[in-house]
């Protein structure tokens, strides 16, 4: 694989990752009430999810499922039920913040690095836009020829790493304004913000059709 298209393919990628979603949503979400580290674990779960991705790309399964209705339909329906049950959970908590004191507890809420891990991965592995990049985007840029495996896990390590510099500064970003961000306006806000957003994204998810 030539250089030329792996600079290319990072290009698309920066974009991919620079654009809102899911993922930036479930980081601005986490770190004010759980801390930077379960942020980090968030970051990590992402990082996984590309992997997934990926592999089912080179394996020709992303091709299986858009041309079978049925299976496409099946993992589109879950991905999008689960970013719905992360928004409505959002939208609830917001709700329930209108009684709640005047100030939040900042990160004490006791969140295992294993969950938060888990919710990145799921966000990440259930995230449209990416599903969309890997089965459209994605095999584009991998040359038809022997090493075709190897050229497409260096592009999925460079669209990795690409992810994780991103959502790090962004996750130490919101640390730094954590002391702001954990007032019980903001995080009212915040919560019914993202929970609109997620089941946005879950709505536009579900109303997908296969290429």
């Amino acid at each position: 694989m030539d250089w030329q298209t792996v600079l290319s393919f990072s290009v698309v990628a920066l974009l991919l990752v620079l654009s809102p979603g899911p993922n930036g949503m479930l980081i601005a979400k986490t770190v004010p009430t759980s801390g930077k580290t379960i942020g980090f674990a968030n970051v990590a779960g992402f990082v996984a999810a590309f992997y997934v991705h990926g592999a089912l790309s080179i394996l020709g399964i992303s091709l299986i499922l858009v041309q079978s209705a049925q299976a496409f339909f099946i993992v589109k329906m879950l991905g999008a039920a689960y970013l719905c049950w992360i928004g409505l959970k959002a939208l609830k908590d917001a709700w329930k913040g209108a009684a709640a004191p005047t100030s939040v507890a900042p990160a004490k809420r006791r969140r295992s690095l294993s969950k938060g891990f888990t919710e990145g991965f799921l966000t990440n592995a259930s995230n449209p836009k990416v599903s969309m990049f890997y089965l459209a985007a994605f095999p584009q840029f991998i040359p038809v020829a022997e090493g075709a495996a190897q050229s497409a896990f260096l592009l999925v390590l460079v669209h990795s790493m690409i992810n994780v510099v991103w959502f790090s500064a962004i996750v130490l970003l919101f640390d730094r304004l954590s002391k702001r961000a954990r007032s019980n306006g903001f995080q009212r806000w915040l919560k019914a913000t993202t929970g609109a957003v997620f089941v946005g994204f879950g709505i536009k998810l579900a109303t997908l059709r296969a290429i």
